[in-house]
């Protein structure tokens, strides 16, 4: 079974429906006991950075989460999910993250656009087994204003350009995250949520 968190903040129902639709139901869950019985665990997220986090410590699910993240099992964070994983964002001054990964998020460039949104396109650095089958260059669908800078290159899975070149995947282990919406991606997206749903199965 997927475990999607649901902190109230994030697309759960489109993830949930992608999940149903490729034949791997997924649970939604805004508790600690959720969170520990999951065998695949999903943390969406769409909103600012503040936000995520004080919800996150309101439900009490910081520990159990970074437990969970700890065993290295099986997990997808996907656009502030990603986020959520390092150090700190800058966004609303500064801000503390779940520090499983050291690196921080913060806004792109002046004068670009933001938040960077639509469709772009991934180079991918490493081939993570969600990637797999996938072209070089699949095109995945983004909303956002800030963008993580990991202290460790060889977490970095993929990077899309925008202004400036940014990590838009990590993988590390069993954890898997992406700056972009598979769930709004259409083909590509689909298939990254279907190979995470296998990986779900083999746990």
């Amino acid at each position: 079974m997927i475990t999607i968190i649901d902190y109230g903040m994030g697309n759960i129902a489109n993830v949930q429906n992608a999940f149903a639709y490729l034949g791997y139901p997924a649970e939604v869950t805004q508790t600690p006991s959720g969170i520990h019985r999951a065998q695949a665990l999903v943390l969406p997220g769409v909103g600012a950075y503040r936000d995520c986090m004080q919800a996150l410590r309101h439900l009490e699910l910081i520990p159990p989460l970074k437990q969970y993240l700890a065993a290295n099992r099986p997990f997808l964070g996907i656009c502030l999910g990603l986020q959520a994983l390092f150090s700190g964002s800058e966004e609303f001054g500064s801000q503390e993250g779940l520090g499983v990964f050291s690196g921080r998020v913060i806004r792109f460039p002046a004068g670009l656009k933001v938040p960077h949104m639509g469709w772009n396109t991934l180079e991918i650095k490493r081939r993570p087994p969600l990637l797999d089958g996938l072209p070089r260059e699949p095109y995945m669908y983004f909303v956002h204003s800030y963008y993580v800078v990991p202290e460790d290159s060889q977490i970095v899975a993929a990077t899309t350009s925008y202004g400036t070149t940014f990590t838009s995947m990590i993988w590390h282990g069993n954890i898997f995250a992406t700056q972009f919406h598979p769930e709004k991606s259409q083909k590509w997206g689909l298939e990254i949520l279907k190979r995470f749903g296998q990986l779900s199965r083999s746990a």
